[in-house]
């Protein structure tokens, strides 16, 4: 009878951990966390969401990056517009709603961003894990 209580206890005491614990690179449903870079983007992932830099705007994925069983997946965040020369201290930013659409093959990702509220694509990038952004900021 103790033994059975010990067993009770010890699952009790598990499931909630276990229900707790963060997506993790091993989880197929979820983005590798890591570095993902190609021509004109890199896309730094966590298991909460991501950030973009591009060559004149960075960009934040607001929600984890999960993956459907054809590998595609669809996340909000947002898309901050910049431009060349200075910028003043008192300009806001431009900042608006985006859409990140994507599959992911292995350590490849296929990834479109657009800007929802205004309709404008930002484009079609191609991305490899661990693999170096190749960007020219803007000037």
């Amino acid at each position: 009878m103790l033994r059975l209580a010990r067993v009770v206890t010890l699952t009790a005491l598990a499931l909630p951990a276990a229900a707790c614990q963060m997506p993790t690179a091993m989880d197929p449903r979820h983005v590798a966390v890591g570095s993902w870079g190609g021509d004109h983007i890199r896309l730094d992932v966590a298991s909460s969401g991501a950030t973009t830099e591009y060559e004149c705007a960075p960009g934040t994925i607001d929600e984890p990056i999960v993956v459907d069983s054809n590998g595609r997946f669809s996340v909000a965040g947002t898309h901050t517009a910049e431009h060349g020369g200075p910028v003043r201290s008192d300009e806001p930013a431009d900042r608006h709603p985006a859409r990140y659409d994507g599959r992911v093959v292995g350590d490849t990702m296929e990834i479109t961003v657009a800007v929802t509220d205004s309709r404008q694509r930002i484009g079609q990038f191609m991305l490899f894990l661990n693999h170096p952004a190749r960007l020219l900021k803007c000037l």
